[in-house]
């Protein structure tokens, strides 16, 4: 099989931030904490679910007051499961390569083989000032993360790992033992600059991208496609969506309806700032969330876009319209995460299975 008939993956947000994925003062029978991420933990893997993705945050607010930290949260939701691959987040300048490879690598033996890592560039500066880390401007937070992952690389794969980069530098550096995946652990990174795309083209495993309409995904994609084969290397892709699966698309929609009228305005309205800033820093005076409306900034990363909202069947139709623009992943939010991860898994993931034997017994009957 090759990349785009294989399945399409799911991984899901790993609430380990308080707050829920909205930022909306709706109930949302979500909770931060770790047992209650335990028992979702174990559901998404029931339900079908292939990754997690934890947060990382260092100061509070729009919402998050209160944040788990990534690393070890990741570890210990992989301790209490059998099958789910974690994403770590993980921000440099906090984090210093040579420490990140040695702990992920020891967590990869502990977990046999079920940590991966999410590089996050850092959009947020006043969290940087307020731990005291250097804030290089945009298009150098991207330089710095590629060093960081190829020092990752590097270490992962390499005996006396040398490396002079303007930010790291390693001198004849010897990891073992090394990880268990082999090449090395997955690494993903966000991000939708030209930086960050042209970032993912040259070293990153998977890029994860804002959510969108199939239309403009396939526009980003395409681009970063072409260019990882310029530099001979794939990525593959994954996109953010906010998942509302309900019995009718009435009742999808009302809730979407109650979220956006209940939403934190202030809180959004500040995160929408941030944002702003971030995006007014790149080359081309945009940033992940330039396009973005009020209402599609009351979920962080633009997941209402991608529209997974309604019945099994149209979020089943839909997901497989993404994967036929080169979506490998959809990485979902949820209202309430437990029993609706239960819920897709139950009525929306054996459609989308459906769906796709269907296409490949079309795609196998043309070229008989």
């Amino acid at each position: 099989m090759s990349v785009q008939e294989k399945n399409i993956t799911f991984a899901y947000w790993v609430p380990n931030v308080s707050g829920g994925l909205v930022v909306s003062n709706i109930e949302q029978r979500t909770d931060w904490s770790y047992d209650y991420n335990v028992r979702l933990a174990q559901a998404a893997e029931k339900s079908g679910f292939d990754y997690a993705l934890t947060q990382i945050r260092f100061t509070a607010g729009y919402n998050a007051e209160n944040q788990h930290e990534s690393v070890s949260f990741s570890h210990g939701i992989l301790a209490k499961t059998e099958k789910l691959k974690v994403i770590a987040a993980i921000l440099p300048g906090p984090w210093k390569p040579a420490l990140a490879a040695k702990q992920l690598a020891t967590i990869d033996h502990l977990t046999n083989g079920r940590i991966a890592i999410n590089v996050v560039s850092g959009w947020f500066r006043g969290e940087f000032d307020a731990i005291g880390e250097e804030w290089p401007e945009h298009d150098q937070r991207y330089a710095r993360s590629e060093e960081f992952i190829r020092s990752l690389k590097g270490v992962w794969t390499q005996d006396n790992f040398s490396f002079d980069g303007k930010y790291y530098q390693f001198k004849d550096y010897t990891l073992s033992p090394k990880p268990v995946q082999k090449p090395h652990i997955e690494i993903f990174q966000g991000g939708s600059s030209r930086a960050a795309r042209d970032m993912a083209s040259r070293v990153s495993d998977w890029y994860f991208t804002n959510g969108n309409t199939p239309a403009e995904l396939k526009k980003q994609i395409d681009d970063i496609r072409e260019k990882a084969k310029a530099n001979n290397h794939q990525v593959k892709i994954g996109v953010n969506a906010f998942i509302i699966a309900r019995d009718t698309e009435e009742e999808a929609q009302a809730v979407l309806q109650a979220i956006i009228d209940n939403a934190n305005t202030e809180a959004v309205n500040a995160f929408g700032d941030a944002t702003r800033e971030a995006g007014a820093s790149t080359k081309e005076g945009e940033g992940n969330w330039a396009k973005s409306t009020f209402e599609d900034l009351v979920q962080y990363n633009d997941g209402f876009k991608t529209n997974l909202i309604g019945t099994p069947q149209q979020i089943a139709e839909r997901i497989v319209e993404l994967k036929s623009v080169g979506v490998d992943l959809v990485l979902s939010g949820f209202l309430h995460f437990i029993e609706e991860v239960e819920y897709f898994g139950e009525k929306v993931l054996p459609l989308v299975r459906e769906l796709e034997a269907q296409q490949q017994q079309v795609v196998q009957a043309k070229s008989a």
